[in-house]
């Protein structure tokens, strides 16, 4: 399976102190340039950085069609990681693209990239037996006191999904 991710569901799994589900439910998980700048160039990201940099799975990868991440950044107002994402995600005809920002997960379904964010992973994990309800309610609640913005509406079908 091609995994290729943008930057919030990577930062929302550390927060959750559940990044290893990336490995468990994709193995290699595939990231651009630009995610992995967002990720260990970010003061806000400090003591995730030593994680990612680290982290065996996780495989950064150049975008070959720099010109189509100008063309899509200009055309959408993306950033740099959402557009490399989804950029990478169409070259390498990825099975799943991880993104949870709305414009992007709209422009990349536009493109034909199957998505999926937090929460879906999440939800993965649970079907295959790899995190309880309690996890679960336990990743939400990082999530939130780590301020990670998901929508309140996500979290209750989350809980929804588990229950």
């Amino acid at each position: 399976m091609i995994v290729v991710s943008d930057t919030t569901p990577i930062i929302s799994l550390m927060k959750a102190g559940k990044l290893e589900l990336l490995h468990k439910l994709f193995g290699v998980v595939y990231i651009p340039e630009a995610v992995y700048q967002e990720l260990t160039d970010n003061e806000a990201f400090s003591e995730e950085v030593s994680m990612v940099q680290e982290c065996e799975f996780l495989y950064v990868e150049e975008v070959d069609n720099g010109t189509s991440v100008t063309i899509l950044r200009n055309f959408t107002r993306l950033d740099a990681g959402e557009s490399e994402a989804i950029i990478l995600a169409d070259e390498k005809h990825s099975d799943v693209l991880l993104m949870d920002e709305h414009k992007g997960r709209q422009v990349a379904k536009k493109m034909g990239i199957t998505i999926t964010g937090t929460i879906g992973i999440l939800i993965h994990a649970f079907d295959e037996g790899m995190l309880t309800r309690e996890d679960v309610e336990g990743c939400i609640e990082r999530l939130k006191e780590s301020g990670i913005r998901l929508g309140e509406n996500l979290y209750q079908k989350l809980r929804e999904y588990i229950i």
